[in-house]
């Protein structure tokens, strides 16, 4: 959130629609909510609770995806499989987020076709949740795959990838 903070002045003149990716602690809601027009990792109720509350009266509703762990990996965020189906029903009640669908963050492996069974499970669960026609809520977006995977992610389904470390480098 402080890149963005602190990126945004020197771009205000240009069209940019900014993505928060990154975990996001619920106390931070209306800051992310200030700077983004989508948020890829809403992974709790009470998260997605402090993000329509931090909305201002005059903002549209804030494009938001679900992060689902499917790895089960404690050092990640994100909700267990079992869990998705629930907070999907109870975000899509928000009037002020647009669930517009899943986010994921595989296990790291060396060879990016081993990811491919994350990836594919995570298409297999957005279409789960579209056949319960739950009100305010789409499945359209599928965010998954970074620069060493992102080829394997598309073939599963991936409509947003992550590829900031082959643009841009290594981060520090």
């Amino acid at each position: 959130m402080q890149e963005a903070a602190a990126k945004r002045p020197a771009l205000a003149d240009l069209s940019i629609t900014w993505h928060l990716v990154g975990h996001l602690q619920s106390n931070k809601a209306k800051t992310a909510r200030e700077l983004f027009n989508w948020v890829h990792s809403v992974d709790s109720f009470r998260l997605a609770q402090k993000l329509a509350q931090a909305a201002p009266s005059s903002a549209g509703r804030l494009a938001a995806l679900l992060e689902v762990n499917l790895g089960e990996e404690a050092s990640k965020a994100g909700v267990g499989e079992s869990e998705i189906i629930q907070l999907a029903q109870q975000v899509s009640q928000l009037a002020t987020l647009e669930v517009r669908g899943l986010m994921l963050i595989p296990p790291f492996l060396d060879d990016p076709e081993s990811v491919r069974p994350y990836f594919r499970r995570l298409r297999e669960l957005a279409r789960e949740i579209e056949s319960k026609n739950i009100p305010n809520l789409s499945m359209q977006e599928l965010s998954m795959g970074m620069s060493h995977d992102f080829e394997v992610a598309i073939e599963e389904g991936a409509t947003i990838v992550r590829v900031g470390t082959a643009i841009f480098g290594a981060r520090q």
